[in-house]
């Protein structure tokens, strides 16, 4: 355990926390970090959509059960359940066995009391959870569809017991895992937590051939696999066996493939020639041998299946469904093992891409190098919002294209803890908007028809970010988005965000449908609006007026109330997720006058004003601030850097020259060329991904400077002092070789003695009277 780094990131996520509990937004501690813990699985393809709900149910003996969130599949195929043990203290702790142990029984009891006993009757329609009980208790395809029940301890300490073994609950596989500390800062570290498959252990041999290539990109291996071996690995894992670009982008459903089901159900010995097989990646192998001269995988690192996880699918459910006998099912598997770790993601996305060239969208036109995405992560670069009511500073709303990139610029663009401070104040947290923040915000004022189908709309929102992400990529683009694009979805950003803190959080919550009503509301706010918010008011003031939010505030509770009464069933969650519920909503008549936000509305001459910023304005903005980043590096540490770069061999020689003339542009402030420019942003992007200490010296050198520039000597400077300070440094040698060579040329007229002369003087005196000089 690195507990520096732990501690660290420890003390950071507590110190968050606290901070977001003050805020506008409230809640508790165990919630707020509950949600942070959700985002950060979600992030890792651990789980996805999933809620922050709490529910607590005592008995004179104690706490029966307790839930601080859940994630249900659309397809009803996995129940992720999830647990908080919260402490918040000032120091890292460890977690004993037994609360460990206390919260999965505590957790499981959830589960058994929402399936099988009328706990949905002794709540509230209101309560946070009652959405999930009722449809754990009344949903029929639920109850036909479920394979496996993931539960989830959340802690801020650290464990390092064993996780409770699993169990099933009447043919339901429930799984226990911890996410400690240690696993919450990986994760925040690396895109995804590798899957660990030991097929050797489970007791199933994977025989193998190892193709004849050799390049130092990957290695491939042809091998068999049983229809036992995937079905097992698929009830444990599901779609997180799946490259997540293509679980996300490819809509994996987890549906049976008749075509496969016939095969399996009359002529399984037929599979292995009828099916294409398996196409997957992997980090590492370990291979082993069967006894009879033959190889066999037995253990994978990080499996993903690029292309074959319907037929994985199809093969579990015909052997749980049908009960059909898979015993005879082998599949044919092609494994290719990265060894480019430094390329890892990339090259398995691009397996994934070329493995699914024949669906209808494919990974690369999703992926986040889209132009579009450049785009907008540009302008959001480059964009200064006004400053907000009360305040002078000007911010700006980073956009993140990919994950992790505003802690990268957070390092990159602020090489010290000083200039970390001002990235924050420039570059708030809270102001961060991800490609899939964005698709939500555009497509809640959205309505868009791909002929008579809506394939736009609030409801593909409340089916979470993924499926909305897929809709918006695929019909809701804009060519080239300019500054207004950008300036309107930050204000759509502004407004959805402030209508979630105004439907509230328990207990002063309007109820337990925000991620229903708020998108809803919004909605129908552009609906019987016309079309005509004034998002550049909202641009303009970076908040939302009162007026509005109290419109919203009263069209949420009518719009709940609506969904409540009409959703068949008393499904809600569930009706919220279909077209049926939008166009309901649409022709229903809420009442709501549009006179009362007329202030909020354009008029005819609201949008004369605003100006596109054009490409090469844009790009201006974009060199300013690269050279100003050049220029906060001292020339110290550009000649540190080309020393480094020799010594590592990090930097081509090209590169070290650079580093060099960047030293004397920076002191001489003599201008930087373009070259120069170009290739100072590549040099200090790799300082900063392999040596980020040698940049975090600026502070150092920027405090000794400013203390020296502080205590130099206020004596006049006269040429009958400098011969002196020159002839005692003569015998006493405490000066540096150019710094007396610059007095010197003083004496013997070579350099002026002027204001900036008297000034390096002066520096030096300082120097020679803390050396012994009088």
């Amino acid at each position: 355990m690195d507990s520096l780094e732990h501690n660290k990131f420890y003390k950071n996520l507590v110190q968050e926390i606290r901070t977001s509990q003050v805020t506008a937004e409230g809640g508790s501690q165990e919630q707020i970090f509950t949600n942070m813990t959700l985002d950060l699985l979600a992030d890792a393809g651990v789980t996805e959509n999933a809620r922050a709900v709490y529910d607590e149910k005592t008995t004179k003996a104690g706490i029966q059960h307790k839930i601080n969130g859940y994630s249900l599949s659309d397809n009803y195929e996995t129940l992720d359940l999830f647990i908080a043990l919260y402490n918040g203290t000032d120091e890292l702790s460890r977690i004993p066995k037994e609360e460990v142990d206390k919260a999965s029984r505590r957790a499981t009891t959830f589960f058994k009391n929402s399936v099988y006993k009328d706990y949905v009757r002794d709540i509230e329609e209101s309560s946070e959870i009652f959405d999930l009980a009722h449809t754990l208790a009344e949903s029929a395809e639920l109850k036909n569809g479920l394979v496996r029940v993931n539960i989830f301890i959340l802690t801020d300490g650290f464990y390092s017991g064993n996780t409770p073994a699993s169990a099933s609950i009447s043919g339901y596989a429930v799984n226990y895992q911890v996410i400690d500390i240690v696993y919450l800062y990986n994760i925040s570290q690396k895109s995804h937590i590798p899957i660990e498959i030991d097929f050797a252990k489970d007791g199933f041999a994977v025989p193998c051939i190892t193709a004849p290539s050799d390049n130092s990109e990957y290695q491939s291996y042809l091998a068999i696999i049983s229809g036992t071996a995937l079905a097992n690995i698929y009830e444990r894992y599901g779609s997180r066996l799946l490259e997540q670009n293509v679980r996300s982008f490819l809509q994996f459903t987890g549906k049976i493939n008749n075509g496969i089901r016939k095969t399996i159900r009359s002529e399984s010995h037929m599979f292995l020639a009828f099916n294409n097989g398996l196409a997957a990646t992997a980090e590492e192998i370990i291979l082993s041998d069967d006894g009879k001269g033959e190889k066999c995988i037995a253990r994978v690192k990080d499996l993903q299946i690029v292309n074959g996880g319907q037929t994985t699918a199809s093969i579990y459910h015909t052997w749980k469904k049908d009960k059909a006998d898979i015993s005879g099912i082998f599949v044919q598997l092609k494994l290719s093992v990265v060894k480019n770790r430094e390329n890892f993601s990339d090259i398995v996305s691009r397996i994934a891409e070329y493995a699914n060239t024949q669906n209808k969208v494919s990974v690369a036109d999703l992926s986040s190098n889209r132009p579009f995405h450049i785009e907008v992560e540009k302008l959001s670069r480059t964009l200064w919002a006004p400053p907000a009511s009360g305040k002078s500073l000007q911010t700006r709303w980073f956009y993140e294209r990919a994950r992790g990139q505003y802690k990268n610029a957070r390092l990159k663009d602020g090489f010290t803890a000083k200039k970390q401070a001002s990235f924050d104040l420039n570059n708030p947290k809270n102001q961060v908007i991800t490609k899939e923040d964005l698709a939500k915000y555009i497509n809640t004022f959205s309505e868009i028809y791909d002929g008579s189908k809506l394939v736009i709309g609030p409801h593909f929102v409340v089916r979470g970010n993924q499926k909305n992400y897929v809709q918006f990529i695929n019909y809701n683009l804009t060519g080239s988005p300019n500054n207004i694009y950008y300036e309107d979805a930050v204000a759509k950003a502004i407004l959805f965000r402030e209508a979630e803190k105004k439907y509230g959080i328990k207990p002063n919550a309007i109820g337990d449908m925000r991620y229903i009503t708020v998108p809803y509301s919004l909605g129908i706010l552009h609906k019987i609006s016309g079309g005509k918010i004034n998002y550049y008011k909202i641009w303009k003031a970076q908040a939302v007026s009162s007026e509005l939010l109290k419109f919203i505030y009263d069209l949420m509770i009518k719009v709940e109330s609506f969904i409540k009464e009409n959703a068949p069933g008393s499904l809600y969650g569930e009706w919220a997720k279909k077209e049926t519920c939008w166009e309901a909503i649409k022709l229903f008549d809420f009442k709501m006058e549009t006179g009362r936000i007329t202030d909020d509305l354009n008029g005819k001459n609201d949008q004369l004003q605003r100006k596109v910023i054009s490409e090469s304005e844009s790009e201006q903005l974009l060199i300013s601030e690269e050279l100003e980043r050049l220029k906060s590096v001292p020339p110290e540490i550009w000649y540190k850097i080309e020393e480094w770069g020799k010594v590592t061999d990090w930097l081509t020689m090209l590169q070290r020259n650079v580093a060099f003339d960047l030293a004397g542009r920076v002191k001489n402030s003599s201008v930087i060329s373009e070259y120069e420019r170009t290739s100072g942003i590549k040099i200090l992007n790799i300082v900063v991904e392999t040596e980020p200490d040698i940049l975090f010296e600026i502070d150092e050198l920027t405090d000794k400077s400013e203390h020296a520039a502080a205590n130099v000597s206020s004596e006049e400077i006269t040429m009958e002092l400098i011969r002196r300070m020159v002839e005692w440094d003569r015998k006493n040698k405490k000066l540096k070789n150019h710094h007396f060579a610059y007095m010197w040329d003083i004496l013997n007229n070579k350099t002026p003695l002027g204001e900036q002369a008297k000034k390096y003087v002066r520096m030096n005196l300082d120097f020679l009277k803390r050396m012994g000089f009088k």
